[in-house]
């Protein structure tokens, strides 16, 4: 496991900022906090919180300097096509207030900056990433960023990286911060560690935890593993790419 995410190796500091024009500057930034209003409504029973409280985290986000920070670090067009749902999370994480949360797969960071973003705002939790992910499938401006590139250093006191996504890896992470609050999956296309991501993280959720799954289109292994819950296929955002989720226990606030 790293150490301290306060002092990442060299190989881990940002790359020289890109210089990029006024006019696509806006345009990157109106793509990063651009929503469904079909997926807001479902993120909102998912988390089992009002309406009213999602939109007030939504206008956080439309305020937020994030984008501009995540653009300054080298976050262009491929980011937001690869993972569009980003600010989704950010949604998620607020309602949810997860205590613990871990994720796989991790490159550039660009969702590791929207979810330490929303545990930072809540003044709780941690996030524990597994990383890097597998780089085949990715585009070349996608796969040439660092690991961790895109989280400013202001953001890394409630993460934690390990590096080496392995099985045992994972089970250790699981073993040692369970029960898990949110977990994500973002680990490539290949289904064997795709059922087994999903099955384990889906054992070590806590009672109110949600299962989130990037991409569910490059294999069948989320379809299959929705079938065995006795639930359709869950989708919270269409994309393109496909963002599943299920949570333990969803419904509205009371």
């Amino acid at each position: 496991m790293e150490p301290s995410p306060l002092t990442l190796p060299p190989t881990f500091r940002t790359r020289p900022p890109v210089l990029l024009r006024p006019a696509t500057r806006r345009a990157l930034r109106q793509r990063m906090v651009r929503f469904r209003q079909a997926s807001v409504d479902r993120l909102a029973v998912l988390a089992g919180r009002p309406e009213s409280e999602i939109r007030g985290f939504r206008r956080e986000v439309t305020s937020s300097t994030l984008p501009d920070t995540l653009i300054q670090r080298g976050a262009g067009f491929p980011f937001t096509l690869e993972f569009p749902q980003a600010g989704l999370l950010y949604l998620l994480v607020r309602g949810q207030r997860p205590k613990t949360v871990i994720e796989t797969g991790v490159r550039p960071g660009y969702t590791t900056a929207w979810i330490l973003a929303a545990l930072e705002a809540n003044g709780e939790g941690t996030l524990h990433s597994l990383g890097p992910g597998p780089a085949g499938h990715r585009s070349q401006s996608v796969r040439d960023v660092t690991v961790g590139q895109f989280v400013p250093p202001a953001l890394r006191g409630r993460w934690t990286l390990v590096l080496g996504n392995t099985e045992a890896n994972l089970r250790t992470l699981l073993a040692e911060h369970r029960p898990v609050d949110l977990f994500l999956y973002d680990n490539g296309p290949d289904v064997t560690r795709a059922r087994f991501e999903l099955h384990s993280a889906w054992g070590a959720l806590s009672p109110r935890g949600i299962l989130l799954a990037h991409h569910v289109d490059a294999n069948p292994a989320w379809s299959e593993f929705c079938r065995a819950q006795g639930v359709a296929e869950q989708i919270l955002d269409p994309g393109p790419p496909r963002l599943g989720a299920v949570g333990m226990a969803p419904g509205p606030a009371r």
